[in-house]
């Protein structure tokens, strides 16, 4: 990314939908979140990172 807080997001996560916008920041809405106008949703991808996540001391 070249400095921007907002990954581009190509379909909704609830519907499947790809007519996306980016989200006004406000109170209830951090910077880079984005509505979807098919299921009205408004939501926020976080990256987490790379790798095996780590576990809570459970064995497997």
């Amino acid at each position: 990314m070249s400095g921007s807080e907002r990954a581009a997001t190509f379909y909704c996560p609830y519907c499947g939908e790809e007519d996306l916008r980016p989200a006004e920041r406000s109170e209830k809405v951090p910077g880079a979140a984005w509505w979807c106008a098919g299921c009205l949703r408004t939501f926020v991808v976080t990256f987490v990172g790379i790798g095996v996540p780590e576990t809570s001391g459970a064995e497997s």
